[in-house]
């Protein structure tokens, strides 16, 4: 059993590194003319931005699949409260770490 799972495994990894391959190649078959388009441009640079808020968001909102409020919210919203002070990045992390730390204690 162990070998057909490794054989399994090492089929799906390669199967899927060369889709991954094919679809980067594929990058580059795109006139360039449809790239440097300013709404192009535009979308690529929010693309990021709205992927790691959707990640950001399920994870703080959610254990596995089902709607959770806790200690995590909270920190969530201390960092945004010092990001938009301008506060520097260690200072929001570690607000944001203690404040779901102290949180989690009294909890």
């Amino acid at each position: 059993m162990e070998g057909t799972l490794m054989n399994a495994m090492w089929i799906g990894v390669i199967g899927a590194s060369i889709a991954l391959f094919l679809l980067r190649y594929s990058g580059y078959l795109v006139p360039e003319k449809f790239l440097t388009n300013p709404r192009m441009l535009r979308i690529n640079t929010l693309i990021p931005i709205a992927l790691l808020s959707a990640l950001v968001g399920v994870q703080t909102l959610t254990v596995k699949g089902k709607w959770v409020l806790d200690q995590r919210l909270a920190g969530v919203i201390v960092a945004l409260i010092a990001l938009r002070l301008k506060a520097p990045y260690f200072v929001v992390v570690i607000s944001a770490a203690v404040t779901s730390a102290v949180i989690y204690r009294i909890k």
